[in-house]
C-alpha cells in the first residue's frame, strides 16, 4: 500500500498539484470524447461504425507523428502556460462542434483538429513536470502519478461517460466534455506566475530554425545509450499492446464465445495492471537502473501473450494483468531518462519526439496486428508473441553493452 499512495507525496507541491488537477480533468475529458464518438459514429452509420472508428484512430495516431515533434521544439520555445492554456480551450472548441455533426467526413475533420491540439500539448506538458518538481526522486514521484491517472483513467473513464451518455445522452456528453477542457484551462491560467519562473529560458534554443529543432529533438533521443535501449523496448511492448488491443475482442468473442461485458473486464486486467505498475515504477527507480526496467517490461508484455490462446477467460484476464504492468514498465523509463538526462531548456523538443516516435511504434502495431488476427486467427497471439519476444532478443543482444 505504501508503494502505491509513494507518487501521492508529489502533490505537496502546490503548483504540480494545480496542474495535475487541471490533467485530471482533461483525462476525463478525453474519455468522454472517444465514448461519444463511438457513439455518435454509430448514429451516423450504424454497421459502419468500426470502420468509422478504425479511420478516427488511424488520424489520431497520425497527427501525433506528424505534429509532435513540432510542439516540443515550441514547449522549448514560447512560453509552456500559454500553449497549456491554448491548447485546452482549442479542444474545448473542438468538442463543442461534435453536436452539431451531420457527415462522418465532418468527424475525422474534428478528428484531426482535436489530436492537433493534443500533441501540442502533451510535450509541454510532460517538460513542465519536472521544471516545477525538481529533485530526482520528487521528479519520479510526479511522473509517476501523472502515468498512474492515465491509465487509471483509461480504466474508469469510458464506464463513466457511457453512463452519463446513457443519462444525458450524446449531444449533452459533448458539452460536458468541453466545461472538462474550460475547467482545466482555468486551473492552469490561474496558478500563481511565480511558478512559472522556474522554467528554463530557452535562448539557445532559439537560434535554430524550426527543422533544426525537430532534428535535434530526434538526435537528442537517439544520442543517449540508456534513451535509446529504451525507446526499443517501447517498440516490442508497443508489438504486444497491439496485438492486445486489435485482437482481444475476436480472441473473447469469437474463440471464447463470450460477451461484451466479459471483453469489458478482460480489457480491465489490462488497464488495471498498468494502473498498478505506474503506482508502483517510482519505487522500483530505487532498487534498478531504468533500461533493466524497461528491459523487464517489454519482456513480460512479450511473454504474456504467448498463451493467451490456450487458457480460460480467467488465465486472459490475469495475463493481460501482467501485460498492463510490462507495457508501463517498459513505457515509463524514458519519461524519467529525459527528465534526468536532457538539459532542462531542450526538454520540450525531446518530449515532442518521443511522443511521436512511441506512436510511430503503435501505428506499425497496430496493421501487424489487424494482418495476423485476420490470416492467422488461431495462432495470432502466439505468432505476435514470437515476433516481439524475436525482436527483445536481437534488441537485447544487439545493445546490451551500449547501456
Amino acid at each position: 500500500m505504501q508503494t502505491v499512495l509513494a507518487p501521492f507525496s508529489s502533490l505537496r507541491n502546490k503548483p504540480f498539484a494545480r496542474l495535475y488537477t487541471a490533467e485530471t480533468i482533461s483525462l476525463l475529458g478525453d474519455a468522454f470524447t472517444w465514448v461519444g464518438i463511438a457513439l455518435l459514429a454509430y448514429d451516423l452509420a450504424k454497421q459502419q461504425a468500426a470502420s468509422i472508428l478504425a479511420i478516427a484512430l488511424t488520424l489520431r495516431v497520425s497527427a501525433f507523428i506528424v505534429f509532435a515533434p513540432l510542439a516540443g521544439v515550441w514547449a522549448d520555445r514560447y512560453p509552456r502556460r500559454t500553449i497549456l492554456i491554448v491548447t485546452h480551450l482549442g479542444r474545448m472548441i473542438v468538442v463543442s462542434l461534435f453536436p452539431f455533426v451531420t457527415e462522418t467526413w465532418q468527424v475525422y475533420g474534428l478528428i484531426i483538429g482535436l489530436n492537433i491540439f493534443n500533441a501540442f500539448f502533451t510535450p509541454a506538458y510532460k517538460a513542465t513536470i519536472p521544471q516545477f518538481v525538481t529533485g530526482g526522486t520528487d521528479s519520479k514521484q510526479a511522473i509517476a502519478l501523472s502515468n498512474a491517472t492515465y491509465q487509471l483513467l483509461g480504466v474508469l473513464g469510458p464506464g463513466l461517460a457511457g453512463a452519463l451518455a446513457g443519462l444525458l445522452g450524446v449531444q449533452q456528453i459533448f458539452w460536458l466534455d468541453a466545461i472538462s477542457f474550460l475547467l482545466a484551462g482555468i486551473l492552469i491560467a490561474t496558478l500563481p506566475r511565480s511558478a512559472w519562473t522556474r522554467l528554463p529560458l530557452p535562448t539557445a534554443s532559439a537560434e535554430t530554425t524550426t527543422w533544426q529543432g525537430i532534428r535535434n529533438g530526434t538526435q537528442w533521443l537517439f544520442r543517449q545509450p540508456a534513451i535509446r535501449f529504451s525507446l526499443l523496448m517501447e517498440f516490442i511492448a508497443a508489438l504486444a499492446g497491439a496485438q492486445i488491443l486489435v485482437n482481444t475482442v475476436g480472441l473473447v468473442k469469437g474463440i471464447m464465445g463470450q460477451d461484451d461485458q466479459h471483453y469489458g473486464w478482460v480489457m480491465s486486467g489490462f488497464g488495471v495492471g498498468a494502473t498498478l505498475a505506474a503506482f508502483g515504477v517510482s519505487r522500483l527507480t530505487q532498487r534498478f537502473r531504468l533500461p533493466t526496467i524497461a528491459l523487464f517490461g517489454a519482456l513480460i508484455a512479450s511473454l504474456a501473450i504467448l498463451p493467451a490462446q490456450e487458457v480460460s477467460l480467467i488465465g486472459l484476464l490475469i495475463l493481460w494483468a501482467i501485460a498492463g504492468m510490462g507495457q508501463s514498465l517498459a513505457e515509463m523509463p524514458n519519461q524519467f531518462l529525459i527528465a534526468e538526462r536532457i538539459p532542462p531548456a531542450e526538454q520540450g523538443r525531446v518530449y515532442g519526439a518521443h511522443f511521436a516516435w512511441s506512436h510511430t511504434w503503435w501505428a506499425i502495431g497496430y496493421p501487424l496486428a489487424g494482418w495476423l488476427g485476420s490470416r492467422f486467427t488461431p495462432q495470432t497471439f502466439w505468432i505476435g508473441g514470437l515476433i516481439a519476444m524475436t525482436c527483445w532478443l536481437a534488441a537485447t543482444v544487439a545493445l546490451k553493452r551500449t547501456t
